[in-house]
Parts: structure tokens; C-alpha cells; sequence
């Protein structure tokens, strides 16, 4: 725990000051000090930023720890560039650190409210929130996370969507920024024939879980593969879904999606560091 702390502080410190964001002179912590208090709730504290504060002042890590309000004001205002950059590094490593050329490609939901309080969410508004998860046959309300990862789980990019936008226009957002001829398994539902063909002129190679009607089969040593890798993404959610609390708590749009991002950036320094 104390090594992984100490990794987040220093992992921090040394990303902003390579993007010149300089500490205010009068400031009680500094920012490599309000990420890493952000980063140590989410790793091990389910993101109760409250609990983590009183664990960091009591242990001697940060003894000028803000008050609850003043630090929530702090890590909004930290430039939304400085948590991309934080996870394009991280991804950049992995990236370089992967032997394979594959990769996969999957979405998870994050519920915000159950179906029957949709009308009382203060934070989202709007049916484009709605999505509907097949595994589960069921609906939800919230965001949805579209990720890619290595064949090793290490996440090398995502995005956050609101819960009804399907997943192969997600992953169309996405800057697939991948080794050339790197090969993405997927699931049926990113099935695009044309986009398929777009992406394999560029140097990349999409293989997606075809339907029984597919007028493009696969042989069954790529179905056997799409299989086998989609349930290592599944592990990757599931360990990063488990850092999740019952229910993530955010008075605000941008409070819940900087949280969801802490988890993402959280897991992926844990597993930088193995």
C-alpha cells in the first residue's frame, strides 16, 4: 500500500511538472498531493474521498490534508488534459510493453440510478442515458465505458458515453491509436462491414463476433480466439467494477465522471507497478 502511494505522489509530480502546471505558493497541497489523495480513494478506498483524507493526514502522507469542500474544489480544478495526460503515459507503456499486436475491445455500464428514479437523477437527464444491457436483459441509466486493452487487460484507451449510445458508434470515436496492423477483437455488436474495411485500409484489423446470417464468416480459429479474449476483457471490468462502491457517490455530471476516471487510472497504475 505505502509503495503504491508513493508511486501515485510520484507518478503525479513528475506528469505536471513536465505540463508546467505550477503549485500556487500559498496553497496547503499541491496537486501531485490532491491526485494522489484522489488516486488512494479509488485503489482502496471504494473513491471515499473522505475516509482516504483521514487515512493520509493520520498515517503522516499528507498532514496538510484541505478541508472536505476546499479539496473538492481543488481536484475539480485541476485541467481535465492532466488526467488524459496521466492515462495516455500509462497507456504508452503498456502499449510499448506488450508483445502481442492484439487487442480487445468491449463496454461496461455504470448505472447512476435505478430505472425507477430516473426522474429524481439530479446529475443526467434525458433518455440518450437509457441503455439497455443484453447479457443482463435488462435496462439501465448512466454512462457507458468503451474500452480497449491489451491481451494482458492493461487498458490502452476508452471513452465515456451517455448509456444508450450503441457500441460500435462509440468505438468509432475512439483514436485507435494502435501499432500498425494491430488486430481488436470484438463482440457482435461491432459489426460494420464498411468500418471494417475503412480501418483495415488504414492498418488495423477488426474482428468482430459475426452473426449466424454474416455474409462474412470466420474460420473457428478466430472464433475460438474472439471467445477466449473477450472473457479476459470481462476480468478486466470485473477488477475494475470491484473497486467500485455500491453506489458512486457525485453531486455533479463532471464529480461522476472524474471518479470514474480515478478508478480507470487507479487500476492501471496497479498494474503498471506489478
Amino acid at each position: 500500500m505505502e509503495l503504491q502511494i508513493v508511486a501515485f505522489y510520484f507518478f503525479a509530480d513528475e506528469i505536471l511538472k513536465a505540463s508546467h502546471l505550477h503549485d500556487d505558493p500559498q496553497a496547503k497541497m499541491t496537486n501531485a498531493e490532491v491526485i494522489t489523495a484522489v488516486l488512494t480513494a479509488a485503489q482502496f478506498f471504494h473513491g471515499n474521498q473522505r475516509t482516504a483524507s483521514r487515512f493520509l493526514k493520520q498515517h503522516g502522507y499528507i498532514p496538510n490534508f484541505l478541508s472536505e469542500s476546499h479539496f473538492n474544489r481543488r481536484w475539480h480544478r485541476i485541467p481535465t488534459c492532466i488526467w488524459h495526460k496521466l492515462f495516455e503515459v500509462l497507456a504508452e507503456y503498456f502499449k510499448s510493453q506488450h508483445s502481442s499486436n492484439e487487442y480487445v475491445v468491449d463496454s461496461f455500464p455504470i448505472p447512476i440510478c435505478d430505472n425507477i428514479r430516473i426522474f429524481r437523477s439530479k446529475i443526467l437527464s434525458g433518455e440518450r442515458y437509457r441503455g439497455y444491457i443484453v447479457s443482463k436483459n435488462r435496462y439501465f441509466y448512466g454512462l457507458r465505458v468503451h474500452l480497449v486493452a491489451t491481451t494482458n487487460q492493461e487498458p490502452v484507451e476508452w471513452i465515456l458515453t451517455p448509456g444508450a449510445e450503441s457500441d460500435i458508434n462509440a468505438f468509432k470515436r475512439l483514436d485507435l491509436d494502435l501499432p500498425e496492423d494491430a488486430t481488436v477483437y470484438a463482440d457482435k455488436a461491432y459489426t460494420d462491414y464498411e468500418y471494417e474495411d475503412f480501418l483495415k485500409e488504414n492498418n488495423l484489423n477488426l474482428i468482430a463476433e459475426r452473426k449466424e446470417n454474416s455474409r462474412r464468416a470466420r474460420d473457428e480459429c478466430l472464433c475460438y480466439l474472439q471467445k477466449y479474449w473477450r472473457k479476459r476483457i470481462e476480468t478486466t471490468f470485473s477488477r475494475i467494477t470491484g473497486m467500485f462502491p455500491k453506489c458512486i457517490h457525485a453531486v455533479t455530471s463532471k464529480g461522476f465522471e472524474l471518479k470514474i476516471f480515478a478508478f480507470i487510472l487507479a487500476y492501471s497504475l496497479k498494474l503498471m507497478l506489478q
